[in-house]
């Protein structure tokens, strides 16, 4: 078995298109959406996650090398979006996902996303990435637990302490934390690179400086015509793997994400997600001038 370009951890989805699952689906969770943007982009990826049986992932592209664990159930999501922000149900759950379960030939990938959506992934699986690989994590499922009605809720990151000394960067959104920037002096202060995506607005990188200070960037957004913002943050969070990945510029692969992401809203579920040549273009003709604080 070939050594993985790009590991995408966490479950596959269904995302009811309507409360009532006989509506159908689309298939949802951070894996589905980075496999498509890896691949968008020019690389290769492989998925470890867990579903039942005859989950339908055709929506995925064939070049994805796709490691199904096996579950009594497959993970899944009605998505209401309000004025205020979404409203999250989750009716099912899949297994979780552990250090067991990566294989050996697995654990040496170039890059590797730990996206788990429903508190999924076991901290020790963090522990076995080699220490060459490029490991970022979306902690929104480490955050989020559910009511008795499946309702979504936020919740502390209770096994970050566990995690953050094994990963390189963490992306995460506004809304993860409440928009409570305090929330994210414990993680600046075990990982190098954080990035707070901030919806319309762009994003902004913290990068810890070998002195302790922190330097600030903002990175300004382009501006897109919403018509689906569901993965936004997933498409975002990959792009910035990948281009940090090849180029060690963290500002470049934010920038990079910015607008990976935002061509990605502009059409339902993953068909607006964009080639790299696409973005390539969009840069080099708006050319970021940065201005960094802190």
């Amino acid at each position: 078995m070939a050594t993985p370009d790009i590991l995408l951890i966490g479950h596959v989805a269904r995302d009811l298109l309507r409360t009532d699952p006989s509506d159908g689906y689309r298939l949802g969770g951070t894996v589905s959406f980075a496999a498509v943007t890896s691949v968008k982009l020019g690389r290769r990826p492989t998925i470890v996650t867990a579903a039942a049986p005859g989950l339908d992932v055709s929506e995925l592209p064939r070049d994805v090398e796709l490691h199904v664990l096996p579950s009594a159930a497959t993970t899944t999501f009605a998505n209401t979006y309000i004025e205020a922000g979404r409203i999250q149900h989750c009716s099912m759950r899949a297994r979780p996902i552990t250090a067991a379960d990566i294989d050996p030939s697995l654990r040496r990938p170039r890059a590797a996303l730990l996206g788990p959506i429903a508190d999924e992934i076991t901290p020790d699986v963090a522990h076995v990435l080699a220490e060459e690989t490029l490991v970022v994590a979306t902690p929104q499922g480490w955050m989020r637990h559910f009511d008795e009605h499946g309702r979504v809720h936020a919740k502390p990151w209770e096994s970050a302490p566990a995690i953050l000394p094994h990963v390189d960067a963490v992306v995460l959104s506004l809304e993860d934390i409440g928009a409570d920037l305090r929330r994210l002096d414990p993680i600046v202060a075990q990982v190098p690179l954080v990035v707070v995506t901030e919806y319309r607005d762009g994003s902004t990188l913290y990068r810890r400086r070998d002195d302790g200070s922190l330097s600030v960037t903002r990175i300004p957004p382009r501006p897109a015509r919403e018509i689906d913002p569901t993965g936004a943050g997933d498409v975002f969070a990959t792009a910035f793997m990948i281009r940090f990945q090849e180029t060690g510029d963290p500002v470049e692969a934010a920038r990079f994400a910015n607008v990976t992401a935002s061509f990605g809203v502009e059409a339902v579920g993953v068909a607006g997600i964009p080639s790299r040549d696409v973005v390539l273009v969009y840069m080099r003709e708006n050319p970021f001038r940065m201005g960094a604080h802190g």
